[in-house]
């Protein structure tokens, strides 16, 4: 009797350990996740960058894995739109439960802003324009681009059978006065430029199909936009 008595009481009080350490550890899962805007431990976020990845906006008490709603997501796309004007500058705003929005510009603390005025420090003078040096750089990746762009299309190369673009397509001229987008009868489907690049490279040229990202077309479509330069853009003409 002693021996099952004292098994008894080890049994209790291994049960007993057992629930105390359940509840220990609930009770700090609980304080590690805090309730998504809860003012004790935090809030929760969901930050969404702008196309350079240096303007964000953080919104409390959205979770990460959260759909944001339709008037917040345009909340959201304006700050971001706003946010570009400071070009160069690493930008953070941070929408609050409340609808208040704060500022931090290149790391510095958030402070007050109001979406379409005054940056809320003084950005130094220039560094938010871009410089004649940059522009040179851009123009000379563009030319060496646009380049290779009117090798290709006077080249055999694109081809199996010794045609060019450019012997049906001088100067990269449109012979059939169309433009892009249109429904393209011969696709049974609405094309794009490089939709229509491809079809001639597979077609006339016996070629093989250019993918989207391949060097080549973005060369071939930067030449020939720079070789419309100034022509109409008329969506669906025939």
């Amino acid at each position: 009797m002693t021996r099952l008595r004292a098994l008894g009481v080890i049994t209790a009080f291994g049960l007993t350990a057992l629930a105390l350490h359940a509840g220990a550890r609930i009770a700090a899962d609980r304080e590690v996740q805090p309730a998504a805007g809860s003012a004790q431990g935090g809030w929760a976020t969901r930050t969404v960058y702008a196309c350079d990845h240096r303007k964000a906006v953080v919104v409390e008490g959205v979770r990460p894995d959260e759909r944001l709603s339709p008037a917040k997501a345009q909340k959201v796309a304006d700050l971001l739109g706003d946010l570009m004007r400071y070009c160069n500058e690493e930008v953070t705003a941070r929408i609050a439960t409340n609808e208040t929005v704060t500022l931090s510009v290149n790391g510095l603390p958030f402070v007050a802003y109001t979406p379409g005025g005054q940056p809320p420090i003084e950005l130094v003078k220039g560094k938010s324009d871009y410089t004649d040096r940059d522009r040179q750089i851009w123009k000379a990746e563009l030319d060496k681009l646009v380049k290779e762009g009117d090798r290709l299309f006077h080249s055999d190369e694109l081809g199996s059978n010794g045609l060019a673009c450019a012997m049906c397509h001088p100067n990269a001229a449109n012979t059939h006065p169309e433009t892009y987008p249109k429904f393209q009868v011969e696709m049974k489907k609405v094309a794009l430029l490089r939709d229509m690049v491809n079809w001639c490279v597979q077609n006339p040229l016996e070629g093989q199909k250019l993918a989207d990202e391949d060097p080549r077309m973005r060369a071939l479509e930067a030449y020939i936009l720079v070789q419309r330069g100034g022509v109409p853009i008329e969506v669906g003409k025939h």
